[in-house]
C-alpha cells in the first residue's frame, strides 16, 4: 500500500510509518539494520520508525535497542544543556516561538560537534523515550529544535510527526496542530495528525485532513480509514451512510482491505444499525479469505436482533458454534435482545437455560433482558423471581436492572407499583442511580403525580446525584402537560443555574408552553436566546412553531415558519404539514387546507392518513360533504387504510349538512372494511338516527 507520490517530494517516508499498526503486519526488519554505522539515510530513517510504531520489532528488541544505544552514545550531556534554564516546557501558542537562544555559545558548538556523527536512528530512539513520558515532552520538543537548527537528522518530518503522535496520545490535539504548522504537511505528518485526531475522538478534524491529504496528491493508507471507523463506534456517531462514503473512498483508491480494517468495517455498519450491509461485507471478506473476530460476529447478532430479524441472527449465531467457537455471555445476549424485541417469551426463556448448560454464566445484562422479556408479557411475578435468581446466582441487580422493572410498570399504566420497586431495591442495598430517578420522574409525571416527582427529584438532589438534561427536560415537561406553567418556567431557570445548558429539546418544550399560553413576545424572546447560545432551531423546533401559530389562527406566521425553515435546508416533516392542515381544518378553512396539502406533496412528502382525515375534517367543518368524500375515495386509490377516526368525520359532515339518512351507510360500510366503532362513532349513528326518527314523526 504505497501512497501516491507528491512532485519534488522524496520517496523516503512512508505512510505506514507512523503510528503503532500492529495489526498491519507487512515486513520483517532485523534489529542488526541499525548498526552503530548506519548512515542516516531516508531509507533506514523511515524503516526504523516504523519499528518504533511496533510495527515489524517487539518491545524486548526495543529495550534491547535502546540499551545499545543509552552504551554507544550519551546524550546526558545535551539534555543537561537543553535543560540548563529549569523545566523545558512545551509552549506552542505561537508556531514561531524558539525555545532555544539564537546565539551559539562555546559549550553548545562543541556539543553539535561531538553529536554530528550519530546516525538518525539513534535520535529516533533518544526521542521515543523522551515522547513516552508526558514530563519530557517539551524536552523532547527542545532536542527536535536543536537538531533542527544544527542540521544533524535530515528526517525532520519523522521527527516532528513522532512528537505529534505523542502529542495525541497525551491529549493535547491543539499543541499538534500549532506543531504541524512548522512543517509542511507531508504524508508522515498527515498521518500522525489523522491518528492524534482519532485518538481523542476528534472525527470531523480525521475526515477533513483525509480530503486535505488527498487534494494534496496524496493517498491515505488503510490505517487511517481504521482509526476513524474506530473512533466513530467508540463516540457512537457511527452513522450508515458516512460509512458507506469512507467505503467508497477506500475502493476508488484501490486500498487493499486487511483484516481489521474489514473487522472494523463490518462492526461499523453494524453499530450503525444496517446489518444488511454488514452481512454483505462478512461474506465478501470470507470470500477473499479474510476471517471476522468473534466481536464482530457478535455485532452483527446484535444488529439483526435489534432489527427484529431473529432468524438471521439465529443462523449466525449457530455458524459461531459450528466454527468451534464458544459462544460467550456477550453473543448469549446479544441473541436473547431479539428475543425480548420479538416477544416470543419461550426462546428468551430457552436461550437463558441454554446459557447454563453450556457452563456460560448470565450477566446483569442477561437478567436484565430476561425481565424485559416478563414485564412485556406482564408475567411481574416472573420478573420478580428472576431478581431472586441473581441474589441466588450470586449475581448482584444494579439500578438499571430495577429501572427496566419500573419502565415496564410505567409502560403498562402501573405506576403504584414504583413504591414496591423502591422497597425492593432499599431490601438488598442497591442504591438508585440517576437513571433510575429520571424513570420514577417520568412515570409519576405520566400520571400527573407532580408531587411525587418532585419529592423524588428532591431525594435525588440529597443524595448527591446531579440532575441531567433528561431530568430537567422530563420535570419541565410534565408541569407543562399539565399546566403548570409558573413551575415549568422555575425549572428552566434553575437548570440555567445550576450549570446544566438547555438542549434543544428543552426550547421545544418551553416554546410549546408559550405558545400554549399565547406569550408570544416571549416565545420570541427564548428563541433569540436559543440561536444566541449555538443551539439551533431543529426540526422538531419548527413543527411546534408552525402548530402553535396554527392552533391560534396566526396562519401568516405558520406559514413564514415554514419559509424559513426551507431557507436554511431544512426539510418540512410531515408532522409539521398535519399540524398546519388541522390547524384550518379546526376553523373550516377547507381551502387553506387544501392549499397546505399541494404543498405537502409537492415537497415529495406522502400524505398520511392524519392529514387526510384532517382535510376530511376541514370540508365536514365547511359543509362540503361531497369534496370530504373524495378525500375518501383519493385514500381508497392511493392504498391508504380508512380508519375509524376516518367515517366518525365523514358521519359528522353529513349529519352537519342534514344528511342523516346518509350516516348509517357510512357506519355499516365501516364495519364492512374491518374498523371495530369506538364510543364516537356510535354516538354518530344514534344522533342520526334520532334525527331521522324525529323528521318521520313530524312528517
Amino acid at each position: 500500500m504505497l501512497l501516491m507520490q507528491p512532485p519534488l517530494v522524496s520517496s523516503r517516508f512512508h505512510s505506514l510509518y507512523f503510528i503503532p499498526r500492529h495489526h498491519h503486519r507487512l515486513f520483517q526488519r532485523p534489529i542488526s539494520a541499525f548498526s552503530a554505522t548506519a548512515s542516516c539515510s531516508p531509507s533506514s530513517s523511515s524503516s526504523y520508525f516504523s519499528s518504533w510504531n511496533g510495527l515489524d520489532a517487539s518491545e524486548e528488541e526495543e529495550d534491547e535497542f535502546s540499551t545499545f544505544v543509552r552504551r554507544r552514545y550519551d546524550f546526558s550531556p545535551l539534555l543537561k544543556f537543553l535543560s540548563r534554564f529549569g523545566p523545558v516546557e512545551l509552549v506552542l501558542d505561537s508556531v514561531n516561538l524558539e525555545p532555544l537562544p539564537v546565539s551559539l555559545d562555546p559549550v553548545e558548538f562543541e556539543l553539535a560537534e561531538s553529536y554530528k556523527a550519530v546516525p538518525a536512528p539513534y535520535w529516533h530512539s533518544l526521542l521515543k523515550s523522551l515522547c513516552s513520558s508526558r514530563s519530557s515532552l517539551g524536552l523532547a520538543y527542545a532536542v527536535v529544535s536543536w537538531l533542527e537548527r544544527h542540521n544533524l537528522c535530515f528526517s525532520y518530518e519523522l521527527l516532528y510527526s513522532i512528537l505529534i503522535h505523542a502529542l495525541g496520545r497525551s491529549e493535547k490535539l491543539y499543541e499538534a496542530f500549532l506543531l504541524s504548522q512548522k512543517q509542511t504537511l507531508t504524508p508522515l505528518t498527515y498521518n500522525a495528525l489523522i491518528g492524534a485526531c482519532a485518538r481523542n475522538n476528534d472525527i470531523d478534524k480525521a475526515l477533513n485532513l483525509i480530503s486535505r491529504m488527498r487534494q494534496d496528491g496524496y493517498q491515505s493508507d488503510f490505517v487511517n480509514y481504521s482509526l476513524v471507523i474506530q473512533a466513530l463506534t467508540r463516540s457512537n456517531k457511527i452513522d450508515s451512510a458516512l460509512l458507506q462514503s469512507l467505503y467508497r473512498e477506500i475502493k476508488h483508491d484501490k486500498l487493499e482491505l486487511d483484516v481489521q480494517l474489514v473487522n472494523d468495517l463490518i462492526m461499523g455498519f453494524a453499530k450503525s444499525g444496517d446489518p444488511s450491509r454488514a452481512l454483505q461485507l462478512l461474506g465478501m471478506a470470507q470470500s477473499t479469505g479474510l476471517s471476522a473476530k468473534t466481536a464482530t460476529l457478535v455485532s452483527i447478532i446484535s444488529a439483526l436482533a435489534n432489527s427484529g430479524r431473529t432468524l438471521e441472527a439465529e443462523a449466525l449465531f449457530e455458524e459461531l458454534r459450528q466454527s468451534g467457537i464458544k459462544p460467550r455471555t456477550k453473543a448469549y445476549n446479544a441473541l436473547l435482545r431479539g428475543y425480548v424485541k420479538t416477544g416470543p417469551l419461550r426462546d428468551a426463556e430457552s436461550m437463558v437455560s441454554e446459557m447454563e448448560k453450556s457452563g456460560v454464566s448470565p450477566d446483569e445484562h442477561t437478567y436484565s433482558l430476561l425481565i424485559d422479556a416478563y414485564v412485556n408479557a406482564g408475567r411481574w411475578e416472573s420478573a420478580r423471581i428472576v431478581l431472586k435468581e441473581m441474589e441466588a446466582g450470586d449475581v448482584q441487580p444494579n439500578s438499571f436492572v430495577f429501572s427496566r422493572l419500573l419502565a415496564g410498570y410505567r409502560d403498562r399504566g402501573e405506576w403504584q407499583k414504583t413504591f414496591q420497586v423502591l422497597k425492593e431495591m432499599k431490601s438488598i442495598g442497591v442504591k438508585p442511580d440517576r437513571q433510575f430517578y429520571n424513570v420514577v420522574i417520568d412515570t409519576f409525571g405520566k400520571f400527573n403525580c407532580l408531587d411525587h416527582a418532585m419529592t423524588t427529584f428532591d431525594r435525588m438532589l440529597s443524595e448527591g446525584i446531579e440532575p441531567d438534561r433528561v431530568t430537567w427536560n422530563t420535570l419541565i415537561d410534565c408541569h407543562c402537560k399539565h399546566g403548570r406553567y409558573i413551575v415549568a418556567q422555575q425549572m428552566f431557570e434553575a437548570m440555567e443555574k445550576r450549570g446544566c445548558l438547555p438542549c434543544a429539546t428543552t426550547y421545544n418544550i418551553m416554546i410549546n408552553s408559550y405558545g400554549d399560553q399565547e406569550r408570544w413576545d416571549d416565545m420570541k424572546r427564548l428563541l433569540g436566546k436559543m440561536k444566541s447560545q449555538g443551539v439551533l432551531p431543529n426540526v422538531v423546533t419548527h413543527t411546534t412553531l408552525v402548530d402553535v401559530y396554527g392552533k391560534s389562527g396566526r396562519f401568516n406566521d405558520a406559514i413564514d415558519c415554514l419559509e424559513e425553515m426551507k431557507s436554511v435546508g431544512l426539510k418540512p416533516s410531515s408532522t409539521m404539514y398535519n399540524a398546519l392542515i388541522n390547524a384550518y381544518a379546526q376553523r373550516g378553512l377547507s381551502e387553506q387546507a387544501v392549499n397546505a396539502f399541494r404543498v405537502m406533496t409537492s415537497d415529495g412528502l406522502k400524505p398520511s392518513l392524519l392529514a387526510l382525515n384532517s382535510l376530511i375534517n376541514a370540508f365536514g367543518e365547511d359543509r362540503r360533504d361531497a369534496e370530504a368524500f373524495a378525500v375518501l375515495q383519493y385514500m381508497k386509490e392511493n392504498g391508504v387504510n380508512p380508519d375509524v377516526v376516518t367515517y366518525t368525520t365523514l358521519m359528522k359532515a353529513l349529519i352537519r349538512v342534514d344528511k342523516f339518512q346518509k350516516v348509517p351507510g357510512v357506519y355499516e360500510e365501516m364495519i364492512m372494511s374491518g374498523c371495530k366503532p369506538d364510543r364516537k362513532a356510535r354516538s354518530m349513528l344514534r344522533s342520526a338516527l334520532r334525527y331521522m326518527k324525529q323528521t318521520l314523526r313530524a312528517s
